[in-house]
């Protein structure tokens, strides 16, 4: 089940607020002693995160289906991609759904009641984390979010469902502008950096794909190494761009990889402002990255 995001923070009765995560959605199946962790494109992640795996193997239901975000707490208790990414921190399945337990199916009954089971579920485990509700009011939940950094608030219906696409009922309004973008593109370095001087980004619009600018801050040493050595069987003579920027140098790639992306705003004729890499996502197909307003 995946939010969708609205523009303004809101109150409704019978919503509940929680904190927003910047990680990676896992969905965590057990069934006896065995565990299998999966993104939301369905990749095994059970060897990515094998301390979460033996934690939820730990827990007492025979059978269970979790669903949640597995993050990394910088020292003010923030969940942090880049964190996550460069492994600077322990790993925490912040669990925010139950959908199976021991045998019952939980997917038609209301949040209120699976938060219960969830509740009784997962305790014990240490990298386990029950996700953090917030004020009981939307408007002081994300005032709450705001000032504490979080990258948002995810309010939920607390009679839906659980629905396997993207819902209304569960509705995401962001603090810190964060998104997904493709690369298709990088330019030279230029004075003491080594193997490129920035990523040049797009997202989709149909089929075509569209330039939004380029990220040259954010990087360390070890990742522009790590990036060049993925970039080099993607290199291409012609932009994959419908646009393409006029970057004197710039080396052209296969649209495959999708980078994480902070950044302060969208200007007039929708570039990023101030963008910062955050890390490269497996989890999303090139494809689903598409420009605000488009998906």
């Amino acid at each position: 089940m995946l939010a969708t995001l609205v523009d303004e923070p809101f109150d409704r009765p019978g919503w509940v607020y929680e904190e927003k995560y910047d990680g990676y959605r896992i969905l965590a199946y057990k069934e006896g002693a065995r565990v299998t962790l999966f993104s939301r494109n369905a990749k095994d992640r059970t060897a990515t995160f094998p301390d979460i795996a033996r934690d939820v193997a730990r827990l007492r239901a025979r059978t269970l289906l979790l669903d949640g975000e597995v993050v990394a707490f910088d020292a003010k208790l923030v969940s942090r991609f880049q964190l996550l990414q460069r492994g600077d921190a322990p790993h925490v399945f912040a669990v925010f759904d139950c959908l199976f337990r021991d045998g019952a199916d939980l997917r038609r009954k209301p949040l209120g009641e699976r938060r219960e089971f969830l509740e009784k579920g997962i305790a014990g485990g240490t990298r386990l984390l029950l996700s953090r509700r917030l004020a009981v009011d939307g408007l002081a939940a994300y005032r709450v979010a705001r000032r504490k950094g979080f990258e948002g608030i995810v309010a939920k219906d607390a009679q839906s469902v659980y629905e396997e696409r993207r819902s209304t009922r569960w509705l995401k309004v962001k603090v810190h502008q964060e998104d997904e973008f493709v690369i298709g593109g990088m330019t030279p370095p230029k004075g003491a950096r080594s193997h490129l001087g920035a990523l040049l980004l797009g997202a989709y619009r149909g089929k075509k794909l569209h330039y939004v600018g380029k990220v040259g801050t954010g990087f360390s040493e070890k990742t522009l190494a790590a990036l060049s050595r993925k970039f080099r069987p993607l290199l291409r003579e012609a932009p994959p761009f419908v646009d393409p920027p006029r970057e004197k140098g710039a080396r052209w790639l296969a649209p495959r990889l999708v980078a994480q992306i902070a950044y302060q705003e969208w200007t007039a004729d929708r570039k990023l402002r101030q963008p910062v890499f955050l890390g490269l996502r497996d989890d999303k197909r090139p494809e689903e990255v598409v420009l605000p307003g488009e998906g």
